[in-house]
């Protein structure tokens, strides 16, 4: 049957569609029929309780020369669509919280939001991970210099980041001698104002940071490993990693059990594990990535599994 699907995301304008899981979201969203209404942050209000949006009727094609066409935007209540998919990327600022707010109002009113918005809010990409401690390497997330500082002296090897950024961004690898320690921790803590979290090295970064995406709590069998280049120790691909399509091992699978009924419970329907050698290191749970790759190394669609959970949730 088809449905009203309304995305919430950042410029389509921008993207880039082979890399881009909104994109085959959408695109798959279109193959079965249901209708897209498009909408970014600024399109989203309350009216005396209710949740509105302006929205766009949009239409997708996979042409990376002209791969949308947007219709007139207007205001409209956003309980106008069946299903919203939360596709805005990071930061989760004061901003994006308030977005979640608005969307629980539409939640309320019958919306199905992907993921829910209550967890969206609950689970930042690095703290959830640590509700998992069986599955992690070492890990000290402090404000304190002198805690983080103890930290390394214990690990010696060490990734220093703060807990708000992505891509890559703002992430250090130290060491206990490092004459640039003290001024890391400055930095990532804002002088000790800003919780920063600590990891022991992991060295099996060199094989690739495992993305695993899981949907309704069962794993695709591929993983993208994000494989560091040259010097840099970083895999993120917007770092400059290399993507390369790998197939899951038993210990990702033992990661994936080890989380999956939590994800159920929270809503959270679709998810990005992170996983660097035996060791998950993130749960992207705001706009997790790689569909387009993995679908493009083995042939998946990956989209259309995700449309057959939320699909039957609605039934």
């Amino acid at each position: 049957m088809p449905h009203t699907v309304a995305v919430l995301m950042d410029p389509i304008r921008s993207i880039k569609t082979a890399k881009d899981s909104t994109f085959a979201m959408m695109l798959e969203a279109r193959r079965r029929g249901h209708r897209l209404l498009y909408m970014e942050q600024g399109d989203l209000a309350v009216r005396d309780g209710l949740a509105w949006a302006r929205m766009a009727e949009l239409e997708v094609r996979d042409d990376p020369a002209d791969w949308f066409t947007l219709g007139q935007p207007a205001w409209q209540r956003l309980n106008t669509a069946d299903i919203v998919l939360a596709r805005k990327d990071p930061p989760v600022d004061a901003q994006f919280i308030y977005d979640t707010m608005v969307l629980e109002m539409a939640e309320r009113e019958g919306v199905r939001v992907v993921n829910r918005p209550r967890a969206l809010r609950d689970c930042n990409e690095k703290l959830y991970a640590l509700h998992f401690p069986q599955c992690c390497a070492p890990t000290r997330v402090a404000r304190d210099e002198g805690d983080l500082t103890a930290f390394v002296a214990e690990h010696d090897q060490v990734v220093i980041k703060p807990l708000d950024g992505m891509g890559g961004r703002g992430i250090f690898r130290s060491h206990r001698e490092d004459p640039n320690l003290r001024s890391i921790l400055e930095t990532v803590t804002a002088g000790g104002t800003r919780l920063a979290i600590a990891q022991r090295f992991i060295p099996e970064i060199s094989a690739g940071d495992k993305r695993i995406l899981v949907i309704d709590g069962e794993a695709v069998p591929y993983a993208l490993a994000r494989i560091p280049q040259g010097r840099d120790f970083r895999g993120n691909l917007a770092a400059g990693g290399r993507g390369k399509g790998v197939p899951l091992g038993d210990r990702d699978r033992w990661i994936v059990a080890q989380v999956a009924p939590d994800l159920r419970r929270r809503g959270l329907s679709f998810v990005g594990l992170d996983v660097i050698g035996d060791y998950l290191t993130e749960i992207n749970v705001t706009s997790p990535t790689c569909i387009r790759e993995l679908d493009a190394q083995f042939g998946l669609t990956i989209a259309s599994q995700m449309f057959d959970a939320i699909e039957s949730s609605l039934s």
